[in-house]
């Protein structure tokens, strides 16, 4: 049996995040000397696209290595890549995730459903670890009833 996490609780991935993080520092870094290097014709302006369009490759990767799910005493805290979702706790119904998901999947009391990008199914030990404890606590802390 799961013993249930203690709140607050943050679930995120961790190759995800250090993939992204490195390889970021890597085009910055490779672009930046890029464009010192350049070949002459290039002006100025040029250059400084060169870094900008580095820099924006980085935040894109920024944005998809922040994804994570916090959980507190009033709900869900659903981060993905563009987009942040509060949820009490009585709008989650549950949640799953099948073997080859990316990333589980929150249905809503609305009828909807979410991602949960913060579980990175490709790191399946740590995901089904996070999966059980998100379920442990769903089943606590949700007012639907236990199908069990």
């Amino acid at each position: 049996m799961t013993e249930e996490r203690a709140l607050p609780a943050v679930w995120r991935p961790r190759t995800t995040r250090a993939v992204a993080y490195i390889t970021a520092g890597v085009v910055v870094v490779g672009l930046v000397a890029l464009a010192v290097v350049v070949a002459p014709q290039f002006k100025m302006f040029d250059r400084v696209l060169i870094v900008v369009f580095g820099l924006v490759v980085a935040w894109v990767l920024h944005m998809l290595a922040r994804c994570r799910v916090a959980a507190d005493d009033s709900g869900l805290t659903v981060v993905n890549a563009f987009r942040t979702r509060r949820l009490a706790w009585p709008e989650v119904l549950g949640v799953s995730m099948t073997e080859g998901d990316p990333w589980p999947t929150l249905d809503l009391a609305d009828g909807t459903s979410i991602g949960a990008m913060g579980i990175n199914g490709a790191e399946k030990a740590l995901a089904a670890r996070q999966l059980t404890e998100l379920k442990a606590l769903l089943r606590t802390r949700s007012e639907t009833p236990d199908p069990a």
